[in-house]
């Protein structure tokens, strides 16, 4: 198991300026939180000075200069006298002061409800509670286990690291040469997360080493490198080897597992369970249009960026305009020769001057050094990301202006991002209008911004043409109005096959059908983890689990490797061979689950995304709370579920 996590990963034996000076970097609410951990004096809760309302990324804590420095007087005097007592600490709050301090430095009351969910995402007491508790005596039934994982990113990693704990037998399969998965594929010039790496890391390897508040793709990438090292499973991967099939075999409550390595050999695994890692956003999409083969230039997908590409005096084409385009096109504006930017549909943006903000000095000394800090960093940062927005995405039946908006705080939020897109823009009402979405907030997904991607269309060299790509030529591309642009280089931008879940594998399940033919274009799973004819099949970040409202996909997956584990303990503790969901619990639950997108934004009509399928219907993403989904997901229900067990031996 992870090792217990402790209050602060470093002593303090710095000098008393030296503490002085690295509370200058400090974020008061959450130094406010360390201070009743230092002193074991909640007093502070009920003082004058108290944080307003957190929000997504802003570092404001509407604490005036002089609340400001009366507090951080107070911090170094603790920090003092926690140094020099040995750096220990007075017996922990109870659990009503943690349920206050919680409320107090989000400045929101943090519903009850919500309070188990963000302890364990906190892990205050230092225990890693999602990691799955197994009874005594089923070590041998763990042991007659293996289990195939397929995907070594984030979800997969994650998946090697509970089996390993439970010392379940497993075989992890990645088809590239490294851990990562998306983070390793995407090398695009500006690529990073666009969650706050506060809590984008597993809860139980938190990470304090982050150069950045939002920290590009290499650093993400070194950290699951790092991970799989520390946890055993790196030498354990099954590298340059894909899944081809799997096959049901009902007679002895198995998946007959066909991989292929990169020599084209094939080896047949035998295997009690198989864990989908594989992720929505990992095969490119990229459009078939008249011509394309026919370019003279380099065209490749922005997740197949070629290593040592000099765009320099380059006339360069992306086509595109969703998250990875937002990204990569103030980086190529800085050095192409000329860059257009084809535009089907305008993005929505959400002000985040910490987008691009490095991790200063002080930042990461009090993250390490002041006990709870990070952990209480994590809260401020993961709660005003959880539930709460999802009001301004409902939609209102009787909001007079649903072109615009799907009800009055959705239309609230609409004004204040055209303002702030204004504000940039310089009174360039033309382009204004270009970069203005004509569907309601949040309808598509969000991207975050700092002023670079209105920086970069501002640019003399940065043209942002409203135009889909109609044809390619040997020497450009032909947009959708017949304008021909001559460019050198084209890059598309354009998303990934996203509603192939597990494509291009075979999966055969117990009628024999292939599981590509029994979700054609409409996936549906039981709580995007379990499907009904496919026992023991796992999938993560499956149907109807990308998080366009709140959280992080880390969150998420932790939720559904909970499930996985607990699933396969109810088969070791009971001696069942497998489970099947029954069909009618999966259709209840996808009757909810379409009933409930129905009532928000992305199906709104106009609404044209990759969380739809072609039908209409939104098969990508979740619409439930992240607390009702948290509940859900902590261990199956046995009557959800059909048990099966293998023939006996003749």
């Amino acid at each position: 198991m992870p090792d217990a996590l402790p209050p602060a990963d470093l002593p303090i034996t710095e000098s008393d300026a030296e503490i002085a000076r690295a509370l200058e970097s400090a974020n008061l609410p959450t130094l406010m939180m360390s201070l009743v951990h230092l002193t074991g004096d909640a007093s502070l809760l009920e003082g004058p000075h108290r944080p307003g309302p957190a929000a997504l990324a802003a570092a404001s804590d509407g604490i005036d200069a002089a609340g400001r420095s009366e507090i951080l007087q107070q911090a170094a005097k603790a920090l003092r006298e926690y140094r020099d007592r040995g750096c220990t600490l007075p017996p922990p709050p109870s659990d009503e002061t943690i349920r206050r301090m919680m409320s107090f430095q989000v400045g929101e009351h943090v519903p009850d409800e919500y309070v188990p969910m963000m302890l364990e995402e906190m892990a205050l007491d230092g225990s890693d509670a999602r990691a799955v508790a197994w009874p005594a005596g089923s070590a041998e039934a763990r042991r007659g286990l293996h289990v195939v994982v397929i995907g070594a990113g984030m979800s997969g990693l994650l998946s090697a690291i509970r089996l390993q704990e439970a010392g379940i037998p497993y075989t992890l399969v990645e088809k590239n040469d490294a851990v990562g998965g998306t983070w390793y594929e995407n090398r695009y010039p500006g690529c990073r997360v666009d969650v706050a790496n506060a809590f984008y890391c597993y809860s139980f390897e938190p990470n304090h080493a982050w150069t950045q508040f939002f920290s590009e793709r290499d650093e993400i990438h070194a950290y699951f490198e790092r991970v799989s090292h520390k946890y055993g499973i790196h030498e354990k991967i099954r590298f340059q080897t894909e899944v081809r099939s799997a096959k049901w075999d009902e007679a002895s409550c198995t998946w007959s597992v066909v991989l292929r390595s990169a020599d084209g050999s094939e080896e047949t695994l035998a295997a009690s369970a198989v864990i989908s890692a594989v992720g929505q956003l990992n095969r490119p999409n990229i459009p078939d249009v008249p011509g394309r083969e026919r370019f003279d230039g380099p065209a490749f997908h922005s997740a197949q960026w070629p290593e040592g590409l000099d765009l320099t005096g380059k006339r360069v084409a992306v086509v595109g305009t969703g998250a990875s385009a937002f990204q990569l096109v103030p980086e190529v504006a800085k050095t192409a020769k000329q860059l257009f930017v084809l535009q089907r549909s305008a993005p929505w943006m959400l002000p985040n001057p910490a987008y691009h903000k490095k991790v200063d000095a002080g930042t990461r000394w009090l993250l390490e050094h002041v006990p709870y800090y990070g952990r209480w960093f994590r809260f401020l940062r993961f709660w005003p990301g959880s539930d709460g927005l999802l009001p301004s995405l409902r939609v209102d039946p009787d909001w007079p202006h649903p072109e615009r908006a799907v009800n009055a705080m959705n239309d609230q939020v609409r004004v204040s991002f055209i303002a702030y897109m204004r504000a940039q823009l310089g009174g360039d009402e033309e382009l204004l209008a270009q970069v203005t979405p004509s569907y309601p907030p949040f309808g598509k997904r969000i991207l975050q911004d700092n002023g670079s991607w209105l920086g970069a269309l501002c640019r003399d060299n940065v043209e942002l043409v409203s135009q889909g790509l109609r044809e390619v030529t040997p020497g450009g591309v032909v947009c959708e109005d017949g304008r021909e642009l001559d460019v050198d280089v084209i890059v598309y931008a354009t998303g990934f096959h996203a509603n192939k879940f597990l494509w291009p594998m075979e999966v055969v399940g117990r009628s024999g059908e292939a599981l590509a033919e029994h979700w054609g274009d409409d996936p549906a799973a039981y709580l995007g983890i379990t499907v009904p004819g496919y026992p023991n099949l796992f999938c993560l970040y499956g149907p109807a689990t990308n998080l366009a409202h709140a959280g992080s996909i880390i969150f998420h997956s932790e939720c559904q490797v909970r499930y996985v584990m607990a699933s396969l303990r109810a088969l070791c503790v009971d001696g069942h061979d497998a489970l099947d969901c029954k069909p009618a619990v999966a259709e209840a639950y996808d009757a909810r689950l379409q009933a409930e997108h129905r009532t928000l934004v992305w199906s709104h009509p106009g609404m044209d995304s990759w969380y739809k399928n072609a039908s209409g219907r939104v098969t990508t993403t979740s619409p439930w709370r992240l607390v009702d989904y948290w509940g859900w997901t902590r261990e199956p229900a046995s009557e959800d579920y059909e048990w099966l067990d293998a023939d006996p031996p003749r």
